[in-house]
């Protein structure tokens, strides 16, 4: 008997969204879509149910993007949901080219588009599972010495091509198809995540079931990046990082992050001036408020 279920839905969280949810939602028009909008003080709710009448809207309290995604997720019954942010959207037939590479993947539990700047420029999406040394090559510039050396770059995916399809430790959130079997397997999104490292914690924990993740560039996803935060959530990133760590790293190694962290910020925040020493300086002060696990509990 041939499955009930939509082939794919969309899932949308939203958050101040209006310069570009229009843009999003008509690019997955006539797919069954849900809007999880987190608070929105600029009418993003009402612009959605004007604009888009198809659209089903689900205002909720700002819990953080993963809740945001798991209520979306509940509310389609489709086999595949594409998870799209509302600073992005989709390339022409991008989600039918989606869908054709999960279907020749049928343990890719995730299928992660070619992103792109709104120029038309690369936006390299494809990741590395965060680790202590990973993590250092990054705050601590050593990857701007040899760019595209998987040793010193290995957390942004150095080397990688991005013309190729083939199975990735993770890609970026901003879009991705997240296939349901998956999904009711592995569990919901951890929601101790509130921006940053939600995607990334599932997809390891997906890999740790037997399940993949597959990057391809045959479907395309512009994706404006940072402009729903306008990186104003530098700390969150930091945090995120952390918890990934406390839950998937070594015994210690989250801790050892938080010391490493904490110095590579002191001095990144002497480098630089204006907003960005800014918030490097306040994400090293609030490192040094505690230890690990004081600083994911608060």
């Amino acid at each position: 008997m041939a499955d009930p279920r939509p082939r794919a839905a969309c899932v949308v969280v939203t958050h101040d969204a209006l310069p570009w949810i229009e843009k999003c939602l008509a690019s997955v028009a006539g797919t069954q879509t849900v809007v999880v909008d987190n608070g929105s003080s600029d009418g993003t709710p009402d612009a959605v149910r004007e604009r888009f009448p198809a659209v089903r809207v689900v205002e909720a309290e700002n819990r953080g993007l993963a809740a945001g995604w798991n209520r979306g997720i509940a509310e389609t019954d489709a086999e595949h949901v594409l998870v799209l942010n509302a600073d992005a959207w989709l390339v022409e037939d991008a989600l039918s080219r989606l869908l054709a590479v999960a279907d020749a993947h049928p343990r890719a539990a995730a299928v992660g588009p070619r992103l792109q700047n709104a120029d038309g420029t690369l936006q390299r999406s494809v990741r590395g599972y965060p680790t202590l040394w990973r993590l250092a090559t990054e705050y601590l510039y050593l990857r701007k010495l040899a760019p595209r050396s998987q040793a010193l770059n290995a957390f942004y995916g150095a080397g990688f091509d991005h013309e190729s399809e083939r199975e990735v430790e993770w890609v970026m959130g901003a879009c991705f198809l997240l296939r349901r079997g998956a999904y009711d397997e592995v569990g919901p999104f951890d929601e101790r995540y509130f921006l940053f490292s939600e995607e990334v914690d599932w997809m390891c924990r997906a890999a740790n079931g037997g399940w993949s993740v597959v990057f391809t560039p045959e479907a395309r996803c512009v994706h404006v990046g940072g402009a729903s935060h306008g990186g104003r959530m530098f700390r969150e990133n930091v945090r995120g990082n952390l918890r990934y760590l406390s839950l998937h790293g070594r015994p210690g190694e989250a801790e050892q992050a938080r010391k490493l962290l904490r110095a590579s910020l002191l001095v990144r925040g002497r480098l630089h001036r204006g907003e960005r020493a800014r918030l490097y300086r306040e994400a090293a002060a609030w490192l040094g408020s505690g230890d690990v696990e004081t600083l994911l509990a608060r």
